[in-house]
């Protein structure tokens, strides 16, 4: 049984610390906040799988709907977001750029660490005042199926914002190299003071803004070391307080809006999903046939996993749940073969891009809905872009394959091949069981992963016998870890969606776009390049949602088919997404896979290219996207 994936080095906020003698009475303080996060953040993942299975239950076989079961999954799972995102503090395990931060000295890295740790502190203390204020407000509002206040999920947020002031301040006092503390602390002080006191000029600079807080103080944050979440939410308030009367707390309730939403609950659920299936050795026996087929091949994994990830977007819709649903099964042996950590997240993530179009994207469903485009079309339309970006990374892993020092396995013989199957078969069927449900009704994108939660164990305790319950625990606890360190990027990336529609920049654009010259192939090409700049700052249903009702008709007037040009959209966004050094989904990326981010920004590249030279292909022949629409 393969030990399960831990941290890797440089993904923490604070863990890149120089280590110093920590003081007793802050490693007690420190092993009982842990305590009390750890214990209930395991807890829901436990009940979230509890009560979504339930749910199938009582409507596929009982026939009798839980009316509450939703509800109460979103209301706990609020909690389980905030609560993963104070344990991955404590843990250091929030997404950071460290690619300078590893090159500076030691004395420069222990502040820029000590550094990233108060410029968290400050978005922490300026939201709290608002997390409270928007919890307060949630009491006045009555759940509709449960009938109690929100405040019970709404006061999600100011604790977990309160639990990691706590995190912070323990993670500045307890070093004993306490002038790069005070340092740190300084420092950010006089930065938050300089943009105070120079507020009336700011409110005189009209959309320059947008330059200085969103790419300025994201770019100077990020490669500061500060981790990701807080550089979003930062630039963010920033914005808003210094240049706008918008309330603080609408900035709160943005993020609990892109942390809270329920498909996204898929995130927790397949990560769990994943370390079930390594731990019952479910993963092992997939691996073992799939290397039977393609181990003799050089790169063959690599190819095995772009198929993966074509065949699994179809599951959740979701591409964070998708990239967690298959790293864990095959980075292990990957990793064994010779793979480099950096080829292995770099690859993920372009497949992440790659899947944009693969039905049912959220992002297809999103474009359906603010644009009136058939969602059918869509889903039909977006199967063959999504197969011509996959050949486009074949390509690159064939290339790359070929400069491997390591030889491939020996070619497996005809029985081997057939011993390897008939091992794996319980462990294959997940992925058809998981389609199944879908396709057949018998569960939501949401749910369906609770049934392959259920079935791995079922697999593990009676077909495969390798489960192991010591573990189990620690699952949960890394579940919760990794899913809240995903989603509060989300939340933040959210929150930053919302403010660039508040200052007409979203309109401004599509009045610029829809006067120029060229006609069609000028409205494409700038179309790419503007949703590509687009999906690096913004989550991809935030930016459709800005800009999709806008653009489309745009399209239309110059004679783009509306399907070709979705599909041209998406996989440009897509690009910008999973594209550092600002694509939140690369770092989700590197969060599952537990790599840091630096690791991977040198190979990503081949594979963005190919992407982009797959996009041009895509753009260039509509019917690649209209060609099997009646």
């Amino acid at each position: 049984m393969s030990a399960p994936m831990q941290p890797a080095a440089g993904l923490a906020a604070a863990a890149a610390v120089p280590t110093v003698a920590r003081r007793p009475w802050a490693a007690g303080l420190d092993r009982g906040i842990g305590w009390l996060v750890e214990i209930p953040a395991a807890m829901l993942v436990v009940a979230e799988v509890v009560i979504l299975f339930a749910g199938i239950v009582a409507r596929y076989v009982l026939h009798t709907p839980l009316v509450w079961s939703d509800e109460l999954a979103s209301i706990l799972f609020l909690w389980l977001a905030m609560l993963g995102s104070v344990v991955a503090f404590r843990r250091g395990e929030h997404m950071r750029m460290t690619a300078f931060v590893n090159r500076a000295s030691p004395a420069m890295r222990a502040f820029l660490d000590m550094l990233a740790i108060a410029a968290a502190l400050a978005f922490l203390l300026l939201i709290v005042g608002p997390g409270y204020e928007y919890a307060y407000e949630e009491q006045y509002v009555t759940t509709p199926a449960l009938e109690i206040p929100n405040i019970w999920r709404a006061a999600a947020l100011p604790v977990g914002t309160l639990l990691m002031v706590a995190v912070a301040l323990l993670r500045l006092l307890e070093r004993a190299d306490w002038q790069s503390a005070l340092k740190a602390i300084v420092v950010v002080a006089l930065v938050v003071g300089a943009l105070y006191l120079l507020q009336p000029v700011l409110q005189n600079l009209g959309n320059y803004n947008l330059l200085i807080f969103f790419v300025g103080v994201v770019a100077a944050c990020v490669f500061a070391g500060v981790p990701i979440a807080f550089c979003f939410g930062l630039a963010t308030f920033g914005y808003l307080a210094l240049t706008t009367s918008t309330p603080m707390m609408v900035v709160v309730g943005r993020m609990d809006e892109g942390m809270s939403h329920l498909i996204l609950l898929a995130v927790p659920l397949f990560v769990f999903l994943g370390l079930l299936i390594e731990m019952t050795s479910m993963a092992q026996r997939m691996v073992a046939f799939l290397a039977s087929l393609l181990g003799h091949v050089r790169g063959g994994l690599s190819y095995v996993l772009i198929g993966a990830m074509y065949l699994v977007s179809g599951i959740s819709g979701a591409k964070a749940a998708d990239m967690a649903a298959v790293a864990p099964v095959l980075f292990p042996e990957m990793r064994k073969r010779g793979a480099q950590d950096g080829d292995l997240v770099a690859l993920l993530s372009a497949t992440g891009a790659q899947t944009e179009t693969i039905p049912p994207s959220l992002v297809l469903i999103t474009i359906g809905s603010v644009t009136g485009v058939s969602i059918t079309a869509l889903f039909t339309g977006g199967l063959l872009p999504g197969l011509v970006l996959a050949l486009m990374l074949c390509v690159v892993v064939w290339r790359r394959s070929r400069r491997q020092e390591r030889a491939p396995e020996g070619r497996a013989s005809g029985a081997e091949i057939l011993r390897t199957l008939v091992i794996a078969l319980p462990a294959l069927a997940l992925p058809f069981v998981i389609r199944a449900a879908v396709v057949e009704g018998v569960a939501t994108a949401t749910e369906v992963s609770t049934i392959g939660i259920v079935y791995s164990i079922l697999i593990g305790l009676l077909v495969y016998r390798r489960f192991d319950w010591r573990r189990l625990w620690p699952m949960l606890v890394d579940t919760a870890c990794l899913s809240g360190s995903i989603l509060l990027i989300i939340g933040a990336a959210t929150g930053m969606a919302w403010a660039l529609t508040q200052s007409g920049f979203s309109s401004q654009l599509a009045q610029l776009m829809a006067g120029l010259p060229g006609g069609a192939a000028t409205f494409m090409a700038v179309s790419i390049v503007a949703f590509v700049i687009l999906g690096s700052v913004l989550e991809g249903i935030p930016a459709i949602v800005l800009f999709g009702p806008l653009l489309f008709p745009i399209a239309q007037q110059m004679g783009i088919h509306e399907v070709h040009y979705a599909m041209v959209v998406i996989l440009a966004m897509g690009i910008g997404l999973f594209a550092p050094p600002f694509g939140v989904g690369y770092y989700a990326a590197c969060a599952i896979g537990r790599v840091s981010p630096d690791r991977g920004m040198r190979a990503i590249v081949g594979y963005l290219v190919s992407i982009a030279l797959g996009l041009i292909i895509v753009a260039a022949v509509p019917w690649l996207s209209i060609g099997f629409l009646r």
